[in-house]
This record gives structure tokens, sequence and C-alpha cells, in this order.
């Protein structure tokens, strides 16, 4: 009757805390490669959720800021030199070049910097690797940049085809596409790297400072222009293009007009430069997210 019986219990994993600031669970995270997939979707879900026009908002934000710079911006830019090829390229496919990249870089930042905050309840119920969720949300800003890259590349076909077929020799533009196009995975991977190591930086330290977290939305716009979105590089003097360089996404955004629309200033230095400090800014991102990843559930 008072038989005692003991179960052995056989676990498939045991969760220990990981001390490497610098460990970054490879494996797991292609394990939880569907987790990822779920969160993206999710993201995509609650962001349009509610919404009239929906994932149509991905389309009208970027136009409609290409548009206003287009109005405001491209008056100023009539007027600068002349002999720069940058003065000669149609102001939708300039601004909107520009903007496609660096709207992916500001959703990656605005995206990961309240890892911790949004999602206090789900990692107090769950354990998976906490990086899937700022992976997640890089996945879900590539579905944005896709889709105005979509949008750009309509433009750039368009004024391709006006150039070759139905110029105008009153009114000439400069566009010339090149081989450099191929670079556009390097681009991507800079913007996310520094979007990333950004977002987790201030998702670290907005656990204890809420107020950083509210002001990062800010400082990406403010941070915009300074990135050369809204004036060529090639408008200032040699000594402030080499302080404005300093910027890591200044040359992503002045190689991707080089490489769609064949005017812009950047060199292989001042990219490697540029990816030295993303992957830089990436890794005491990902040392600052581990250590608070031990004790996260003490703060948020």
């Amino acid at each position: 009757m008072n038989s005692s019986h003991t179960d052995t219990a056989r676990w498939d994993k045991e969760i220990v805390p990981r001390r490497g600031l610098l460990s970054i669970p490879w494996g797991e995270l292609w394990r939880y490669r569907d987790l990822i997939r779920q969160l993206a979707v999710r993201d995509v879900t609650a962001q349009y959720k509610q919404t009239v026009l929906g994932p149509a908002w991905f389309i009208i934000q970027p136009l409609l800021t290409t548009f206003v710079f287009s109005f405001i911006f491209g008056r100023f830019r009539t007027g600068a030199d002349v002999s720069a090829p940058t003065a000669h390229i149609p102001h939708f496919l300039f601004y909107m070049s520009g903007l496609v990249i660096w709207g992916f870089f500001a959703e990656c930042v605005n995206k990961t910097s309240n890892t911790f905050t949004k999602n206090a309840q789900l990692f107090s119920k769950v354990y998976f690797p906490r990086l899937a969720v700022p992976v997640g949300q890089v996945f879900t800003s590539l579905i944005g940049f896709f889709v105005q890259f979509g949008v750009f590349l309509l433009g750039l076909g368009f004024y391709w085809i006006k150039k070759h077929h139905f110029a105008d020799p009153a009114h000439p533009f400069f566009l010339e596409p090149n081989w450099r196009m191929l670079l556009l995975p390097i681009f991507l991977a800079q913007a996310a790297m520094l979007g990333v190591g950004v977002g987790l930086i201030v998702s670290a330290i907005s656990t204890r400072y809420r107020d950083l977290a509210m002001a990062t939305g800010f400082g990406v716009q403010l941070w915009m222009y300074g990135s050369s979105i809204a004036f060529p590089v090639s408008e200032l003097s040699e000594r402030n293009q080499s302080i404005l360089m300093l910027n890591p996404m200044v040359p992503v955004v002045e190689g991707m007009r080089f490489a769609f629309l064949g005017a812009g200033t950047v060199t292989a230095g001042y990219l490697a430069l540029s990816a030295a400090v993303c992957a830089s800014v990436m890794l005491v991102g990902i040392v600052m997210f581990n250590r608070t990843e031990q004790n996260v559930m003490d703060t948020v």
C-alpha cells in the first residue's frame, strides 16, 4: 500500500545563465527560427491592426517624406553647384534612395530599443533565447525596406526609360546605375548592425532609465538630418566632408546613391571605417544586452 515509487525525470535541456558577455546562441537561434518568424509576423500584424490603410503605410510614409523633402530641400539643391552630378539627379530618386536605407536603420533602432520593456511579461513566463526578439524585429524591418525599395526601383525604371527614350534636351538629368548595386546586402548589413547595436544599448539602459526609450525616436530624427539624407555630401567642404563621414550611416547612404544613381561621395576606406564602427556598436550592444538579460526581471 505504501510502496514508494521514484520517478526519474530526464530533461532535454538544462537552462543555466550564460556567463560570456559576448556569447551569441547561434545554435539556439536557429532552432527557434519558427519563433523568430512568428515574432516578426506578430509585430507586423500588431503595428497595422485597426488601421484603415494597413500595410499601405509601408509605402505612404516614405513617399510623403520624399515629396516633402523634394519640395522643401529640392529648392536649395536646384541652386547648388551645377557642376556636381548630384545637382542633376531627379529629386524623387535622390531623396528616396537615402530614405529607404535610413528607414530600415531607424526601424531597427526603434523596434529593438524597447525589447526588454515591451516583452517583460513574455520573458518572465517562457524560456527562449532573448536575442530572438531583436532578430525577429530586424526581419520585420526588412519587410518594410523591400516594399519601399520596390517603389524606389519603379521610380528608377521610370526615369531610366525617360532618359533613354523620352529625353528632354532642355531638362537633362544624371542617372548612371552601376555594378555596385550588388553591394546592397553589405549596405543592409551595416545598417542592421548599427541599428540593432544602438537599439540593444538603449534597451539595456532603459530598463533603469525609461526616459532614454522615450527620447530615442526624437534622437533618430535628429540623427537623420546629420546623415546626408536631405543634402549631398559633395556640397560640403573637404574638411566638413571628412567630419561628416565619421557618422557611420553617411557612407552607407552615399554608397547607396552611388550604386543606384551613379553619383555620391564615398570611398572604400570610409565604407570600411563605417563597417568597423557598426560592428563595434553591435558588439557593445550584445555585451550590454547579455548583462541586462541576467537580471532583467528585477529591473523591468
